[in-house]
């Protein structure tokens, strides 16, 4: 059975820059995730960006993400994928969000928004790529 992990819980009102608390992730198997980012509200003239951090210890989390999300302006769902099957190191993730606000209006942002992680089979490293193939076809 695939692990879940909201990485932002549901419904979460977003009003200034931050991190979410570290999450363990040590027991999952494939360290493959599907991560979905849903904006459920959000006013005009604002940005949100979203980018996801590993760490070994749960407390050093570096200074580069392992994955960052599109910029968000409007209200939608973006899912992509983080492999970290490689990066054995890595036990715990926490997501980051900064808010950006322009305009004459009220300076605050605001964001409702939701990150879930859902655990996936690996990738396969067996699988060839666009690149593979064309690479291949060159020689």
């Amino acid at each position: 059975m695939p692990l879940e992990f909201p990485l932002i819980p549901a419904g979460t009102r977003l009003e200034s820059s931050g991190d979410g608390a570290p999450l363990d992730i040590s027991e999952t198997l494939s360290r493959t995730f599907f991560c979905t980012l849903m904006v459920t509200e959000q006013i005009e003239q604002e940005s949100l960006d979203v980018s996801i951090w590993g760490s070994a210890n749960g407390l050093d989390f570096g200074r580069r993400p392992l994955l960052k999300l599109p910029q968000q302006f409007y209200r939608g769902t973006t899912k992509m994928v983080l492999d970290i099957s490689m990066r054995p190191e890595v036990k715990f993730l926490r997501a980051r969000w900064e808010l950006n606000r322009w305009g004459r209006v009220a300076p605050t942002p605001m964001f409702v928004a939701a990150l879930q992680l859902e655990e996936i089979p690996p990738m396969s490293r067996d699988t060839p790529t666009k690149r593979t193939v064309l690479t291949a076809q060159s020689t």
